[in-house]
């Protein structure tokens, strides 16, 4: 991997988790130094965050994480969901027994980071799980725009992993093996709808508002 392709990883991989909170300013020598590394392979992996949305490049040099709101957040979770039931559909004709065994495997080891309370790696964990099974279709072109939508989401679940005692009540990952198993298109985007809606993005709209008073958005 070059410098250039790990900074922008490290980068990408802080914000999908919340390790940098919305409204957080960011100076490429301040990451740079951060990474010990130089400021080249920062200024463009920042370039192409920017490109993506995750970040908002100011007048003065500095860059900005984007602050949200609760209107946001809602549209964020919508698009989420409509973007991953069509993927879900895609991936069911290609799926193989092996790769249900593959999302098997990762469902436990996120149920496991749950109950060490190990938020951050359930989090990045249940993102393997989707990147998995959409994945399973060979001629896929969404994923670019998935992790898009997660790398604006990443620092509000990064807020609620602070806050909240209990991301996720029901195991949907299993409802969606299960559907996977009989091929059943309908009851995999129904699944992945239930398990996109069900953890953040079930708060009532009080407590995304709450939330974001507690980060001071």
């Amino acid at each position: 991997m070059t410098t250039h392709e790990y900074a922008h990883r490290r980068l990408r991989q802080a914000i999908m988790v919340g390790s940098i909170r919305p409204g957080e300013s960011l100076t490429i020598r301040g990451i740079a130094e951060a990474m010990e590394s130089s400021p080249t392979p920062v200024r463009e992996a920042l370039r192409r965050l920017s490109s993506e949305g995750a970040l908002r490049v100011l007048d003065n040099r500095r860059i900005m994480v984007p602050r949200m709101t609760a209107d946001r957040f809602l549209e964020l979770i919508s698009l989420r969901s409509v973007l991953e039931q069509h993927a879900a559909r895609r991936a069911v004709p290609h799926i193989t027994e092996r790769r249900i065994d593959r999302l098997a495997e990762i469902d436990r080891a996120q149920d496991d980071a749950i109950a060490r309370k190990d938020k951050a790696t359930a989090l990045l964990l249940n993102q393997e799980f989707h990147r998995t099974l959409y994945t399973a279709n060979p001629e896929q072109v969404i994923m670019p725009m998935v992790e898009s939508v997660w790398l604006q989401l990443g620092p509000l679940l990064g807020i609620a992993m602070e806050h909240v005692e209990q991301l996720y009540l029901v195991d949907r990952h299993q409802e969606a093996i299960a559907a996977l198993r009989k091929r059943d298109e309908d009851a995999v985007a129904a699944a992945i709808d239930a398990d996109i809606r069900e953890g953040i993005g079930g708060f009532e709209r009080p407590a995304i508002e709450n939330l974001l008073r507690l980060a001071g958005q």
